[in-house]
């Protein structure tokens, strides 16, 4: 049975890592529904964020052949209630419709959203949560005019308390043996 999983991936920084691991996902056949790139807590070292639905054996499969990637520290997987997540929505409307009706500002509050530019000829709107949150605050400024509109990928922090740098230190003192 297909599930949604988040799968993080820590590496270095460098040229064709992303290229590699989203080809792993394609000859696969598994589309890749969001992907966010950062540093992570640990110094030099960056995290890949993964969305994708299919099986569990074959997200475990997958995982395996991630970190048998040359420059993967370490590749975990998580089903949603593993972790806690988020994603981030920007809506540019026009300031006129701002200033001109109340309908707008009243779904902007409904929602929790801010507003994180107002200029003369646009407003930017700002909205966090869940793609569910985002989308429905779309769908209900898009019959006032959006002008512009993007949204990131998810960013995640897992529930288990191992975090990476333990992972990290045992990598280390393995390889000095």
């Amino acid at each position: 049975m297909k599930e949604q999983f988040t799968i993080s991936i820590y590496t270095e920084n460098l040229i064709g890592i992303l290229h590699r691991l989203t080809t792993i996902f394609t000859r696969r056949h598994i589309n890749i529904e969001s992907i966010t790139a950062s540093e992570s807590e640990v110094k030099d070292i960056h995290r890949y964020t993964i969305v994708v639905s299919s099986e569990e054996d074959k997200i475990k499969k997958i995982v395996k052949q991630i970190e048998k990637q040359v420059d993967v520290f370490k590749a975990f997987y998580h089903k949603n209630d593993g972790i806690v997540y988020q994603e981030m929505a920007l809506y540019k409307m026009p300031t006129k419709l701002l200033s001109q009706t109340k309908e707008v500002e009243y779904i902007v509050r409904k929602h929790h959203a801010r507003l994180l530019a107002v200029e003369p000829d646009f407003t930017i709107i700002e909205k966090t949560g869940f793609k569910e949150e985002t989308q429905e605050l779309f769908e209900q400024l898009k019959p006032h005019g959006i002008l512009e509109f993007v949204r990131s990928g998810r960013i995640s922090i897992s529930k288990p308390m191992k975090e990476f740098q333990e992972y990290f230190t045992e990598v280390e003192e393995a390889s000095r043996l």
